[in-house]
């Protein structure tokens, strides 16, 4: 029972403190390594299933959350919404599906040229970050997603991205949208995805 195992309560605590979400690596720091975070982690996300908030994964980071179906029960006002334009979706869609990217790669992709604003605003928005450079002549400076968006959009991590069958099958395709789409889908993805890949399996 969590009421009475020693290392639960410790890693639940540790967690109920944080005001960001911890890592494994994190939350061991506090706990001690001869606790068996992960294997705590497990039976606590079990144990606060269906319950008034939940401790939820988001990536390589666990955090307690209000559930879904409660959140509106503590909204004391709803913030004014930001539609965000085509050129910033089509973007963020880029970005999320081939992490890490160029802003030349992106362009290649939608077939335009993105202005410098829309990639401000997803940032600004905690979305999207500065991963690094390509070791390639220029140097270009990489994007990737956050855990911002994971949490936003209620994934647990990219692998939980909806394929482009998916969309097709819900009817968010327009013709235009289905053209964007195989371009975002198709090729196969770049040894510098599968390693990320491989490092957050």
């Amino acid at each position: 029972m969590i009421e009475t195992d020693r290392d639960l309560r410790a890693v639940e605590a540790t967690l109920f403190a944080s005001d960001q979400p911890m890592t494994v690596e994190q939350i061991r720091s506090y706990v001690g390594d001869s606790v068996d975070v992960a294997a705590a982690l497990t039976h606590l996300s079990e144990h606060y299933e269906g319950r008034g908030i939940e401790l939820v994964r988001r990536g390589k980071t666990w955090h307690f959350q209000t559930a879904a179906d409660l959140a509106h029960l503590l909204r004391r006002e709803r913030e004014e919404s930001r539609k965000l334009s085509r050129a910033a979706v089509e973007t963020l869609a880029i970005i999320a599906y081939h992490e890490p990217v160029s802003r030349a790669e992106i362009e290649a992709i939608r077939g335009v040229q993105i202005s410098k604003g829309t990639l401000d605003v997803l940032m600004e928005a905690g979305w999207v970050r500065p991963a690094g450079r390509r070791e390639v002549p220029g140097r270009p400076l990489l994007f990737a997603t956050t855990p911002n968006f994971l949490t936003h959009f209620g994934l647990t991590s990219r692998k939980d991205l909806p394929g482009i069958a998916d969309l097709k099958a819900a009817g968010l395709l327009d013709p235009i949208d289905s053209a964007i789409s195989e371009m975002l889908f198709t090729g196969e993805e770049s040894d510098a995805e599968l390693a990320i890949d491989e490092n957050n399996a």
